[in-house]
């Protein structure tokens, strides 16, 4: 019964936590919808109260309302009058005292790891974390720079150290290229090996002709 009970769960336990994060998502996106209707009844006449609150009980309403904003969002920053305004808008928010830090921290993050030009994970490698003889994989982010470079004198490299079952948090660390050993599996085979805690291992790299 065990054997029976335990390959059941192999079927319905990756359908289960995908369902669960569109769940997560599908939930975002509908509060983000919420919080434009209150805004707009904050705005508009009480007449129009009434309208608004019938937006509310739509099924699905705010989920196609936010993905065809994102999607004519995308649409006017590919164009050259979308990025002259987007650049408008980054001007505005630099200067604005506190939120510039945040925005632009941000906006370096998410134009790395989400652009179509961007390299965020260049490679995979083992490191030794979090004590000598124990490995982990990781992901080389680049190379270190401005003053943090200045105090680091040998050849240094940045990575980042995922956590199991989640890669979205870790740990960012420098270490010296001579202690990082790379791996020959591409970045989304390793990504994965992290995710299954070691369990989905990556095919062997076959070996180089002669």
């Amino acid at each position: 019964m065990k054997k029976y009970i335990l390959a059941g769960l192999l079927v319905w336990l990756p359908l289960a936590i995908t369902v669960w994060v569109l769940s997560w998502l599908l939930g975002a996106l509908n509060g983000v919808f919420e919080s434009m209707l209150s805004a707009s009844q904050a705005v508009l006449p009480q007449a129009a109260h009434a309208s608004i609150e019938r937006l509310r009980h739509v099924p699905g309403l705010g989920i196609v309302v936010m993905v065809l904003g994102l999607l004519l969002t995308g649409v006017f920053a590919a164009n050259f009058v979308g990025q002259w305004w987007l650049r408008q808008w980054d001007r505005v928010l630099h200067n604005i005292p506190i939120v510039k830090s945040i925005y632009s921290s941000v906006k370096q993050v998410s134009d790395t790891l989400f652009s179509s030009s961007g390299n965020a994970f260049r490679e995979a490698v083992l490191v030794q974390y979090p004590r000598q003889g124990s490995w982990t994989i990781a992901f080389v982010t680049g190379k270190p720079g401005g003053e943090v470079a200045a105090h680091l004198s040998d050849d240094f490299v940045s990575v980042y150290v995922p956590t199991t079952p989640n890669p979205t948090s870790g740990f960012f660390l420098m270490m010296p290229r001579s202690d990082v050993r790379v791996l020959k599996m591409s970045v989304d085979e390793a990504l994965k090996y992290v995710i299954s805690m070691g369990v989905v291992a990556p095919p062997e790299a076959a070996p180089a002709r002669n």
